[in-house]
């Protein structure tokens, strides 16, 4: 037997695999081979998209399971021993793995993270490789885990999911990094986890495995919604049973359960006698559970924080996607550096999260309006003489016309692409979102009149929308499809459907902004979500250049012991905390008076002001993880040139693609959006044609171009009349569809095809299936000579 002639599969099964067996692994529960740990990034281009291809590992070592310790990269025996060790090395570090190992089947090359001096990567035989048990005492020793606490805590098993779910690699990652700091001491501990990410089902597997392990008897959930607390009991938590979990509702507390939910506006009240967690003793709970932990835990003024430092005794995990790092409050400062962030750019990039384009509209009157001397408004008060601008409007100053025509762009998007993908506008208050509802209603009179729930208003102080919130999120309810709202959607409520998020609120906060785009990132395969738009009329998409946007969180500022915070500026725009439900409140026009400015109205409300779209532009998610700002062409131009060093190479890599699909989809992968180009572009034009336009400057000919020359040649004269029909139908549909449908296996099974024969009998008229395929890519051939 030569080991050159053996393929990658082969030296995995003939060498690697009896080595890890010799070494004492369990091949069955240890050891999983040809391991995916990401589904591939969505890639949108226009109106369509496709997925990049999944990371996948050769080997995953697991001392238990989805406790990953051991990482191997395989290759032939054609390639060095340590070919593999750089993409090993990169999955590694994705995966948090401290011992990394490729072979070619002649022994292993052995990388060890855990070592910080001294020989870190050397070669050692095949009857060399260690057992699990030699690597699992490394890991611990150099995590400085004791081996009593690790028994007891670090290698108890995760729940074992009768529907056979199991935690995504990060959602691993986030559970044995908070799992293994419990066991070195550590007792406050931050998990950061991008909107979309499962953050309850991870708390849910922490909880069960320290729960399971007798080291935290009582637990405490904290959040600020209701419909938090049950769809976290009633979801994720259910395994525990209802016979040991509860949700506080009142004062009158029952203390025989283990697990208990709470809203912190439920514990705490301004009168201290109310203040029901003190009904709880001090060291009552031994593990407290945060979630969304930007909202207020972090700041030493809130009442939120006063629940904590009651319970100081007991471990505290706080959950977040956005760590509030501002001028007077610090999570990090609380609660320590993350154990671990998986951030959103991260998810998109594997795939776990959905991608978005943002289309930025200008009005011409958002850089300023100003009243003509002495304009009374609809209510006949006089506008106060200045400039307004974006940040005035539907604050200090209502225009109908502006709002119509945001109403009725979203109305065209909709149209255009999908009107009952659900929708969520944002506006500046309740009296904004009452107004736009209406406007929305109007613009869609023919839907609303036959199902009068398309559009509604869900905000703080409407019974009517808070009551169509379950159905707003409901995957399987249609209606409503439009929700417009200021502040109580922002967070907490899981949207998944969401596919249109509407900007028409100004919003000033990092940390609002974040939420606010997090509605969107939930992705439904199944029921064709995969993406989502953003539609900017406040520029408020121009925080997705800010590095803070997806950045590693650092803390801003730490108040000294005793020293006063000071409350935000009452008049300025940046919300650091959104409110709780019912927090907003709308006053009608006629009584919006303010003491302190002269009985000058809140708001004025205007109308025959003469509003148009000034400029509007799609922008997309790029292959770096930041939105394309520069022209789409100049963009592909610059990432085909980095592909293709000139002409002639493009044409050769083209030439011998066995299919141009996936050469296609490789290019994607490398941010060339050859779809969204074509919209641009406006041309019927082959994905082969728009490169060659784009980057090297040909002639722009388009699919019937193509076709057209390639009859005019007649080459088709030397195949009997069944072939002939046939290439000429394959020929039309690359004319009608493009190249990739003519490649696809299956077409002949297509009725324009069947109607000529049966696939067999097609086939047949060119002698065998090898004659068959080779005819498809003479086809190809003549389709694209340059001739």
């Amino acid at each position: 037997m030569n080991k050159k002639d053996l393929s990658e599969r082969d030296i995995c099964t003939k060498f690697i695999n009896p080595a890890i067996i010799k070494a004492g692994w369990d091949m069955k529960k240890q050891v999983r081979e040809e391991k995916s740990f990401t589904d591939g990034r969505i890639i949108v281009q226009g109106r369509m998209h496709t997925r990049g291809r999944r990371k996948r590992a050769d080997y995953i070592l697991y001392f238990k399971p989805d406790i990953p310790i051991a990482i191997i990269e395989a290759k032939d025996n054609k390639h060095s021993i340590g070919a593999g060790m750089q993409q090993a090395l990169e999955y590694a570090e994705i995966l948090q793995i401290p011992f990394v190992f490729c072979s070619n089947g002649d022994g292993f090359i052995f990388h060890d993270k855990t070592i910080s001096e001294g020989q870190i990567e050397r070669e050692i035989a095949l009857d060399e490789f260690p057992s699990p048990e030699e690597l699992w005492k490394r890991y611990l020793k150099k995590e400085e885990i004791q081996e009593a606490q690790a028994v007891k805590i670090v290698e108890q098993d995760y729940h074992v999911d009768t529907n056979g779910m199991s935690p995504r690699y990060y959602q691993a990652n986030a559970i044995n990094r908070s799992v293994e700091a419990i066991a070195k001491g550590q007792n406050r501990i931050l998990l950061v986890m991008a909107t979309g990410t499962g953050k309850t089902y991870t708390a849910f597997n922490i909880v069960w495995r320290l729960w399971k392990a007798g080291v935290k008897k009582r637990i405490l959930f904290l959040a600020d919604r209701n419909a938090l607390l049950t769809q976290t009991k009633n979801g994720d938590f259910a395994p525990f049973g209802n016979d040991i979990m509860h949700i506080i509702k009142n004062r009158k507390i029952d203390k025989s359960y283990q697990i208990y939910y709470a809203l912190y506006q439920g514990l705490t009240s301004n009168e201290e006698t109310k203040n029901a967690y003190k009904e709880f003793s001090r060291d009552f709970f031994d593990l407290v559970i945060i979630d969304e932990c930007h909202r207020g835990s972090a700041s030493e003024a809130s009442a939120w924080r006063e629940v904590l430092d009651y319970f100081s005794s007991a471990t505290q995990i706080g959950m977040t996607a956005t760590p509030k790092e501002t001028r007077d409050i610090s999570n990090i400062s609380y609660f320590g550096e993350p154990v671990y962030t998986y951030s959103l750019k991260q998810g998109i990039e594997d795939g776990f999260l959905a991608p978005y384009k943002v289309i930025k509209i200008n009005t011409s009157i958002d850089e300023e309006w100003r009243p003509t001397k002495g304009l009374c408004d609809k209510y006949g008060n006089e506008i106060e003489d200045r400039i307004y601008n974006l940040r005035d409007y539907d604050r200090k100053l209502v225009i109908d016309e502006r709002t119509n025509l945001v109403a009725r762009k979203i109305t065209e998007y909709l149209k255009a692409t999908d009107r009952f993908a659900k929708t969520i506008v944002f506006c500046v208050d309740i009296d904004h979102a009452n107004r736009m509802r209406q406007a929305l209603i109007n613009e869609n009179a023919d839907l609303v009149a036959k199902h009068p729930l398309y559009a509604v208003k869900i905000t703080g102080d409407d019974e009517v929308g808070k009551r169509e919130l379950d159905n707003f999120t409901d995957v399987e309810e249609q209606f409503p499809v439009i929700a417009t709202t200021s502040k109580m959607l922002t967070t907490g409520i899981d949207t998944k459907m969401v596919k249109l998020i509407v900007l028409e609120a100004n919003i000033g906060s990092m940390t609002e902004f974040k939420q606010i785009i997090g509605r969107g990132t939930r992705i439904r395969e199944a029921e064709g979500k995969l993406y989502f738009s953003i539609m900017d009329f406040r520029r408020a998409t121009n925080l997705f250049a800010d590095p803070d946007f997806d950045g590693e969180p650092v803390v801003i500022y730490e108040p000294e012991p005793n020293e006063p915070v000071t409350p935000p500026d009452e008049d300025d725009d940046v919300i650091e905390t959104p409110p709780r439900e019912g927090d907003d409140v709308f006053t009608p026009p006629d009584i919006n008076v303010d003491d302190e400015e002269e009985d000058r109205p809140k708001k004025y409300y205007v109308n025959k002001v003469k509003v148009t779209v000034a400029n509007e532009r799609v922008h997309y998610y790029g292959a770096d993880g930041k939105l394309i700002t520069e022209s789409l062409k100049d963009y592909t131009r610059q990432n085909i040139k980095k592909e293709f060093a000139s002409l002639d190479d493009f044409l050769s890599k083209w030439s011998t693609a066995d299919k141009k699909e996936e050469l296609v989809k490789e290019l994607a992968e490398h941010g060339i959006l050859l779809e969204a180009l074509r919209e641009e572009v406006g041309k019927d034009m082959d994905d082969f044609d728009l490169i060659c336009h784009i980057a090297f400057d040909k002639p722009s000919l388009t699919r019937h171009d193509r076709a057209n020359k390639v009859r005019k040649r007649n080459y088709f004269a030397k195949y009997d009349e069944i072939a002939k029909q046939v290439l000429d139908t394959l020929l039309e549909k690359y004319e009608n569809e493009g190249i990739a449908s003519i490649e696809n296996p299956s077409v002949l099974k297509l009725q324009a095809f069947t109607q000529i024969g049966s696939p067999v009998k097609l086939v047949k008229a060119f002698g065998k299936k090898n004659d068959y395929e080779e005819a498809v890519k003479e086809l190809q051939e003549q389709i694209y000579s340059i001739a």
